[in-house]
C-alpha cells in the first residue's frame, strides 16, 4: 500500500491570491522593464523597526556571545518577561490577563493554522467574507467544513449572527482584513453572547488592533463573557513592523473549556510537543515594543501609514468612489468603478497606470466588485499611486 497524502489539498483553489498577483506583476515587468510599478497590494510594511526593538535585539545578540548571558532554548510558551509585557499591554486597556494565558508565537498567520489542532475536524468553521484567504485554506487543509456569512455595503461589512447561523468555530477579524471595518463593542458583544449560548469558540484575529482610534474595541476581551468563548490571536507584524522578523502572541483564557477539556492546558501540551520556543532575540525585541518608549515609537510608524491611508481616501473622494476602512485600519476597501469585476480592475490599474492593488474576489465571492488598497508603502509612492488611481477612474 502506497503512502496516502492529505487529499484535502485537492479541495484548495488552484493558487493562493497573492501568488497569482505576483505572477501577473512579474509578467508585466518583464514586458515593460522601463515602467515603475507602484504597489498598494500586499500588506507588507516599509518602515524600519523602532529603535527600542532594535536596541533590545542587539543587546540580546550580545547576550548570546557571552557564556554568562547565553540563552539556549526558550520556554515553549514564551519567556516569562515576554508574557508579563503582553499582560501589561492589555492592562492599559483595563483587561486583566494571567501571564499564563498568553503564548508567544511566530506570527498570526502561523498561529491561525496551528490553533486548529485544538478542535476536532468535525467542528464546522464559520468565515465572515470578505476574509483573509488563510482562514478558509487552513480549515480546508484540516478537513473542516467551512460555512460563510457574507458581508457587504448593506451591513458596512460587519455581519452579525442570525437565526440560521451555524458553526462551532468562528473566525472574526477586527479591524478587518481586507475591508478595514471595525466592530463596535456592542456588535462584538452580540457575537460573544451568540457563541456562549451555542458553545461555539471565536478565533479573533486582532492583528491590526494598534490602528484603532477612539472608543472602538481593540480586543474581544473588552466584552463580557469572552473568556469562556474566545481565543485572540495577535501579531507584531503590523503593530511594530515585524513582518520580516516574525513574532506574535495568542491569548487563551484558563476559563475556556469544552467537553470537560481545558483549551489553555491543551495548548500548553501542544506547544511543548510541537515547538522548542521562539527566538530569545526576537522576544527581547517584543518586550521592548511594550515599554512606554516602544509604544510611543511604534505609534509614529502607525501614524505614518494612517497618513498614507488618508492620501488614498482623499484621492478616492476626488474620484467619487465609495470606500470603507482607512481610518482605523491600514486598508482602504473601494468599490470598483462602473461595476467592474475586481480582476478586470486589477488588470486595468496595472496596465494603464502601473498601480498594483488586491482584487476583492480573492477574499471570497462577496468581495467581487471591490478592491483593497494598502497604505504600507512609502509616502512618495502612495501619493503617486493615489493620484494615478484618481486620474484613471475619472477618465473611465
Amino acid at each position: 500500500m502506497s503512502l496516502m497524502p492529505n487529499l484535502n489539498y485537492g479541495n484548495l483553489k488552484d493558487s493562493y491570491l497573492f501568488f497569482g498577483i505576483s505572477k501577473k506583476v512579474e509578467a508585466y515587468r518583464a514586458a515593460h522593464p522601463d515602467k515603475p510599478i507602484y504597489r498598494l497590494g500586499i500588506g507588507d510594511v516599509s518602515r524600519p523597526l523602532c529603535d527600542c526593538a532594535i536596541r533590545a535585539m542587539h543587546e540580546a545578540v550580545e547576550d548570546q556571545a557571552k557564556a554568562g548571558t547565553f540563552h539556549g532554548y526558550t520556554p515553549e510558551c514564551g519567556l516569562p518577561e515576554f508574557r508579563q509585557a503582553v499582560a501589561g499591554y492589555y492592562a492599559r486597556r483595563g483587561i486583566r490577563l494571567d501571564a499564563e494565558e498568553i503564548f508567544v508565537s511566530s506570527g498570526a498567520s502561523d498561529e491561525l493554522g496551528d490553533i486548529l489542532d485544538l478542535f476536532d475536524a468535525s467542528s464546522a468553521a464559520l468565515v465572515t467574507q470578505p476574509a483573509y484567504p488563510a482562514y478558509v485554506d487552513a480549515s480546508i487543509i484540516a478537513g473542516r467544513k467551512v460555512n460563510f456569512l457574507n458581508a457587504g455595503p448593506e451591513n458596512d461589512f460587519l455581519p452579525l449572527p442570525g437565526a440560521d447561523t451555524a458553526a462551532e468555530l468562528i473566525y472574526l477579524c477586527s479591524p478587518n482584513n481586507p475591508t478595514g471595518a471595525v466592530y463596535s463593542l456592542e456588535q462584538l458583544q452580540t457575537w460573544v453572547d451568540w457563541a456562549n449560548e451555542r458553545g461555539a469558540v471565536i478565533l479573533f484575529d486582532a492583528a491590526y488592533e494598534a490602528f484603532v482610534e477612539g472608543e472602538l474595541p481593540h480586543s474581544i476581551f473588552e466584552t463580557k463573557g469572552a473568556e469562556s468563548c474566545a481565543i485572540e490571536i495577535c501579531s507584531f507584524s503590523k503593530t511594530a513592523g515585524f513582518t520580516g522578523t516574525r513574532l506574535g502572541y495568542t491569548v487563551i483564557p484558563k476559563a475556556l473549556e469544552r467537553e470537560g477539556m481545558n483549551l489553555n492546558a491543551m495548548w500548553v501540551r501542544n506547544r511543548t510537543t510541537k515547538t522548542n520556543g521562539i527566538s530569545y532575540i526576537l522576544q527581547k525585541g517584543g518586550i521592548a515594543v511594550f515599554t512606554d518608549e516602544g509604544l510611543r515609537q511604534i505609534q509614529e510608524n502607525i501614524q505614518f501609514y494612517k497618513q498614507n491611508a488618508r492620501v488614498i481616501m482623499e484621492a478616492l473622494d476626488g474620484a467619487g468612489v465609495r470606500y470603507w476602512g482607512g481610518k482605523n485600519a491600514p486598508y482602504v476597501w473601494m468599490a470598483c468603478p462602473k461595476g467592474m469585476k475586481s480582476w478586470d480592475f486589477f488588470d486595468l490599474l496595472l496596465n494603464e497606470v502601473q498601480v498594483v492593488g488586491t482584487p476583492g474576489e480573492g477574499f471570497g465571492a462577496s468581495g467581487e466588485g471591490f478592491f483593497r488598497l494598502s497604505s504600507f508603502g512609502s509616502a512618495e509612492d502612495t501619493k503617486i499611486a493615489a493620484d494615478r488611481i484618481r486620474s484613471l477612474v475619472l477618465g473611465i
